[in-house]
């Protein structure tokens, strides 16, 4: 991964390039500049850098952890809007290639940050927009006693991925559901939950098939 100076070169001419900020009067010191030309990053042209293909891709990248940073600090940490911006460029930078789709998909895979501008696409979202062939479904489509994996929580409120992450609901692990009435009744590991109508639609489930019906003996002569 390029150096913090390096990424945050690459994210400021992302955004010049791709949501026409306005370009900065110093974009990086003279020496992170050589490097991410070094490194085939960045390219000068008409007195001023711009990304190559691969430096493109590289600040899109670094824009995503960012965004998806903002969206786990506002909608899970609470932390105050005049905080998470600062926050975020810290997490944007520690955030190793794969941990921002596991974030991602925690939060459902949002399309905007708190400051309501786009975050770019991931593996995961492009998976998820297929989601209906792969049988992932709300938990409250569930039929008693289908069986799966935990995909999403398709929810904003930082009260209920606060409430479902305290139950240990997360993308990945195996749940179960054991009841829909009166409530909707679950289980993961060793443990079972209650949970009304409303949070059950949050929770996206990747449903195993159903086990097939052992075939019939064959008739005896």
């Amino acid at each position: 991964m390029p150096q913090p100076e390096t990424e945050e070169l690459l994210e400021r001419l992302y955004l010049v390039e791709t949501e026409g900020e306005g370009y900065p009067s110093d974009p990086a010191p003279e020496s992170v500049t050589r490097e991410a030309m070094a490194d085939g990053l960045v390219e000068r042209g008409e007195a001023k850098l711009r990304l190559t293909a691969r430096g493109h891709a590289a600040g899109r990248d670094v824009v995503r952890r960012h965004r998806l940073a903002e969206r786990l600090l506002c909608d899970v940490l609470a932390v105050a809007p005049d905080q998470f911006d600062d926050e975020a460029c810290r997490f944007e930078h520690i955030l190793q290639r794969g941990l921002d789709d596991k974030i991602c998909i925690l939060l459902g895979h949002p399309s905007t940050c708190p400051h309501g501008k786009p975050i770019p696409q991931g593996q995961c979202c492009r998976r998820a927009s297929t989601d209906h062939i792969r049988e992932v479904t709300p938990l409250s489509d569930g039929r008693p006693g289908a069986e799966g994996a935990v995909a999403y929580l398709a929810t904003r409120d930082n009260r209920e991925i606060q409430k479902l992450m305290a139950m240990g609901i997360l993308p990945g692990l195996k749940i179960k559901l054991m009841q829909r009435f009166p409530s909707y009744v679950f289980q993961v590991g060793y443990s079972q939950f209650t949970v009304d109508h409303a949070l059950a639609e949050t929770i996206y489930v990747h449903w195993a098939p159903p086990p097939k019906h052992a075939e019939s003996a064959p008739k005896k002569a």
